[in-house]
């Protein structure tokens, strides 16, 4: 089976494994939610065989491996699936900042509630 492959047993677990996945990567120290982006099949059938952050550009629309050219990647610690099996959380060791603006964290536009 190449890195462009899913076993068997990965695609099983998937609710659709045609559709595009919620992926959301966290800190692996800190449980900070660092981002969140999309993986298909190829995506994470890299992101396994490789323990590279690799997602799916839905503006590119082409595999993405996180860090590529800016130079911030992750190192994929541990994959879990949700219970329904349609959206995935990534435990990484972030080197660099996981947002492309430069911050640390995507999440880093606080709305105040009411």
């Amino acid at each position: 089976m190449s890195s462009n492959e899913l076993s068997a047993e990965v695609i099983a677990l998937l609710k659709d494994p045609n559709l595009l996945i919620p992926a959301i990567a966290q800190d692996v120290h800190s449980k900070e939610v660092l981002m969140l982006a999309y993986v298909n099949q190829q995506a994470l059938a890299h992101m396994i065989a490789t323990s590279t952050g690799t997602y799916w550009s839905r503006s590119r629309n082409e595999l993405w491996v996180k860090g590529a050219t800016s130079g911030h990647t992750q190192k994929v610690i541990s994959l879990a699936l949700d219970c329904d099996g349609d959206a995935l959380l990534i435990s990484v060791e972030q080197i660099g900042a996981a947002c492309h603006t430069g911050e640390k964290t995507c999440f880093h536009q606080p709305i105040q509630l009411a």
